[in-house]
């Protein structure tokens, strides 16, 4: 199968880029020209030039395929340069679903978010609408909603890599953050960090299953676990133990109403928002009904921090 990629040089699409060229696809991938083999040279990746906002660009990707898989997304804005939620989340799946219709391309894969809600913060609003559009079109669609996602960063932004640098190499306490006036159930909420080769994986079997059309899938990793957890975990896989204490998020989020429209600042106001509600997913078994056994989060998986 011949499958067009947007967003393929990302730190998912360049697993989903290695994950069907070993399954015998041919991938093509739109590339900036300041991404242009950022994935390396893999045999079998054709390059088509240009932007996601360049529509000659985007049916050039998508002329003789048979598959689009959409992962564009970004964890923050940069309005000045363009970079909004509305417009590469929403505004843009729309014209890539559009351009697929054009060009006879039927199957169509959306990477989406675990938690999307239509009255959410912007970026759950703009994944959720971007799924609507995909439902009420005649696409064959499936979706998938992963929780956060860790592996191997390939010199990409990556959860576990951001949180190491930023909270456990810090000689800081490292902030168990809680709401309201006492610190009760301080870094007590829960997620269920899921490995991007299982993430990958998905994305493959999809496109070899029918089964699959029409299907939305939440895709977390076998292991519920507190953030106090997940923070534990990531000292232990560098042989490490971190001081903790208690953080009170309107604290943060007053802070970053201030401060979170400077890129150097670590976490925007709707990042802690959607930290604090948590990140597991209602049907643990998707990865099952593909076949697919999860990777834990633990410290082997997390091997790839210590050459960080």
């Amino acid at each position: 199968m011949k499958v067009a990629i947007f967003g393929g040089t990302g730190f998912v699409g360049s697993y989903v880029v290695d994950r069907l060229l070993r399954s015998n696809h041919t991938v093509r991938v739109l590339e900036r020209g300041d991404q242009r083999r950022k994935a390396g040279a893999e045999t079998g990746v054709e390059s088509i030039a240009g932007d996601i906002g360049q529509a000659e660009a985007v049916a050039r990707c998508l002329t003789g395929t048979d598959a689009a898989i959409y992962l564009i997304g970004i964890l923050r804005e940069h309005p000045f340069q363009r970079i909004t939620f509305e417009e590469l989340q929403y505004r843009a799946a729309e014209r890539v679903m559009d351009a697929a219709r054009a060009a006879e391309v039927h199957r169509f894969i959306l990477m989406s978010a675990n938690g999307v809600k239509p009255d959410g913060t912007a970026y759950q609003r703009t994944k959720f609408l971007a799924e609507e559009s995909l439902k009420a079109s005649d696409l064959a669609w499936t979706i998938f909603r992963p929780s956060v996602i860790f592996g191997d960063p390939r010199g990409r932004m990556e959860f576990c890599t951001q949180l190491r640098r930023e909270i456990i190499d810090s000689p800081l306490p490292a902030p168990l953050f809680y709401d309201g006036p006492l610190p009760f159930g301080a870094g007590a909420f829960e997620l269920a960090p899921v490995a991007v080769e299982d993430v990958a994986e998905a994305f493959q079997r999809a496109l070899e299953r029918p089964d699959t059309i029409g299907q939305t899938y939440e895709l977390c990793g076998p292991d519920r676990l507190s953030w106090k957890q997940i923070l534990t975990t990531i000292a232990a896989a560098l042989g490490k133990r971190k001081w903790m204490l208690p953080a009170p998020a309107f604290g943060v989020k007053a802070l970053a109403s201030v401060l979170d429209g400077q890129p150097w600042f670590p976490i925007t106001r709707d990042q802690i928002t959607m930290l604090m509600e948590g990140n597991v997913c209602g049907d643990p078994q998707a990865f099952g009904s593909l076949g697919i056994e999860p990777r834990h989060f633990d410290e082997r998986s997390l091997s790839y921090l210590r050459a960080g």
